[in-house]
C-alpha cells in the first residue's frame, strides 16, 4: 500500500479522503497530496532506490499512488547532462541540463505526470481520461491512454502549432480544437468535468497528477551524488513544476536522503506570457491574468493556476524570475542545439535565455553548480524556427559541384 494520509487545502489546511477532487469545498483553495513521511523513512534508502529499474517509479514510496504502477512503466529517469560547452559561453562554472527532451514516450516532461495521473484514474475505476492542453499535455495523455485502454477527449486551442496537433491525433483521441486561448480551454473544461465522469488529469485529478512533477527534483539530486545544486531554473506555465520540484528536494531532505539543502529556484517565462515574472519583479503576491502572445505556446497560461505558490517558492529560496522575447528564445534554442547537441522546443529556449539573464543580472552566481531544466522536444515546435536558421548548400550531382561549394564555405563566404 501506498504512504499516502490524504488531499489538504493548501489555503485553510481542510483535510479530506484520497478521492478525484481538487478544490476545497470551505475556501475553494487548491488540494493537495499529504504523506506520511515517517513510514516513508522507514520504507526508503538510497540503495533500495538505487537498485530499481531507472523509471520515474523508482520513487514510488514518494507518489500517489496505492498499488503497482499501471501506467508510464518505462517513463522518467531522463540524463542529467554535464554542459561544458554552453557553460563556457554563457559564462558559469558548472552546469548541467535535466534533459526531458528524450522522456518515453512523447518526449516531454508530462509523461511524468500523466503515468501518474492515470495510474490514479486506473485506481479510481474511471474508464474515460481528458486533459486541457497546450500540446504536449495532449500528446501524452492521448498516448499513455491509448497504451492503458482508456476512450480520451483532448482539448486543445485551435491555435495550437500544426505538428502538435499532429502529434496528438497519429494515436487517435477524440481531440477537440477550441476555437479559444488556453484559460478559454480550461474554463470549458471545468463545466465539462463537473458533468460527465471523467478523469481530467489537469482538473479532478490534478493533486495526483501534479505529484509526478516531483520526479524530476528527485532526479537531479541522485545523479548529482545525492546533493542538491545550488541552482535550478524551472520554466513556468501554470507554475506548478516549478513548486513541485521544490516540494522533491525538502521531501528528500525531510526523509534523510538530502543531508543539506540550500537551493535557490527561478522561475522562467515568455515576456508574451509573464504573470508570475511579473509579480516576482514587483514584489508582489498579486499574479495579474494576462492575454498571451508568444511563440512559446506550451507556457501561454496567462492565468496561471499555481502562479501564487511559484512566487512564493522563488521568494521562500532567494530566487528570482525572469521573462524573454521571441528573439531571445529562438537564438537559446540554437545556442542550445549548437553547443551541446539538444534539440528544445521553445520552453526550453525560454528556460535557457531566461538563465543568461539571470546570469548577467548577478542573480545566479557564476560560481557554484546550475541546473536548467529543458522540458520538451524542439521536433515538437519547429515552426518557431522557420527563416532562423541557416539554409543548405545545394548543388548538383557531382564532385566538382561540390568542391565549389566546399570552397566558398572553407572562405567563410
Amino acid at each position: 500500500m501506498g504512504h499516502v494520509k490524504g488531499l489538504k487545502c493548501r489555503e485553510c489546511g481542510r483535510e479530506y479522503p484520497v478521492d478525484p477532487i481538487y478544490v476545497c469545498e470551505f475556501c475553494f483553495g487548491p488540494l493537495e497530496v499529504g504523506y506520511d513521511y515517517k513510514s516513508i523513512a522507514k520504507a526508503i534508502t538510497r540503495k533500495k532506490i538505487e537498485q530499481r529499474p531507472q523509471t520515474l517509479w523508482r520513487y514510488r514510496e514518494l507518489l500517489p499512488i496505492d498499488g503497482d504502477p499501471l501506467v508510464g512503466l518505462a517513463s522518467g529517469f531522463t540524463p542529467l547532462v554535464k554542459a561544458d560547452n554552453l557553460a563556457r559561453e554563457i559564462g558559469i562554472d558548472e552546469l548541467f541540463i535535466k534533459d526531458d527532451t528524450v522522456v518515453h514516450p512523447t518526449l516531454s516532461f508530462k509523461d511524468r505526470v500523466v503515468a501518474v495521473a492515470l495510474t490514479k484514474a486506473k485506481e479510481f475505476d474511471f474508464d474515460t481520461v481528458a486533459c486541457a492542453s497546450t500540446g504536449n499535455l495532449a500528446h501524452s495523455v492521448s498516448a499513455h491512454g491509448a497504451r492503458a485502454g482508456f476512450k480520451r477527449f483532448i482539448f486543445i486551442p485551435a491555435s495550437l502549432e500544426a505538428s502538435k496537433i499532429v502529434a496528438s491525433l497519429v494515436y487517435e483521441p477524440n481531440l477537440i480544437a477550441v476555437d479559444g486561448n488556453y484559460d478559454e480551454v480550461n474554463r470549458l473544461c471545468s463545466e465539462v468535468a463537473n458533468k460527465y465522469r471523467w478523469a481530467f488529469v489537469n482538473i479532478n485529478i490534478r493533486p495526483f497528477y501534479a505529484e509526478g512533477s516531483k520526479t524530476i527534483g528527485f532526479e537531479i539530486v541522485e545523479q548529482m551524488g545525492w546533493k542538491a545544486p545550488d541552482h535550478i531554473v524551472v520554466p513556468c506555465a501554470s507554475g506548478s513544476l516549478l513548486t513541485k520540484v521544490w516540494k522533491a528536494l525538502k521531501e528528500f531532505k525531510q526523509i534523510g536522503i538530502l543531508k543539506e539543502l540550500d537551493t535557490k529556484i527561478f522561475g522562467a517565462q515568455a515576456t508574451g506570457c509573464g504573470p508570475i515574472a511579473t509579480a516576482v519583479k514587483a514584489g508582489t503576491d498579486v499574479i495579474r491574468p494576462v492575454k498571451p502572445n508568444t511563440i512559446a505556446k506550451s507556457l501561454a497560461i496567462g492565468n496561471p493556476a499555481d502562479g501564487f505558490y511559484a512566487s512564493q517558492v522563488i521568494k521562500e529560496t532567494g530566487g528570482y524570475a525572469e521573462d524573454v522575447s521571441d528573439q531571445e528564445i529562438i537564438d537559446a534554442i540554437k545556442l542550445l542545439a549548437r553547443t551541446e547537441g539538444i534539440f528544445a522546443e521553445t520552453a526550453g529556449g525560454v528556460t535557457l535565455a531566461s538563465a543568461i539573464k539571470l546570469i548577467k543580472a548577478g542573480r545566479i552566481t557564476r560560481e557554484g553548480t546550475t541546473v536548467i531544466c529543458i522540458t520538451g522536444n524542439g521536433l515538437k515546435t519547429q515552426e518557431a524556427l522557420q527563416g532562423h536558421t541557416m539554409m543548405p548548400h545545394h548543388i548538383k550531382p557531382s564532385l566538382a559541384s561540390f568542391e565549389g561549394v566546399l570552397g566558398k564555405i572553407s572562405r567563410g563566404d
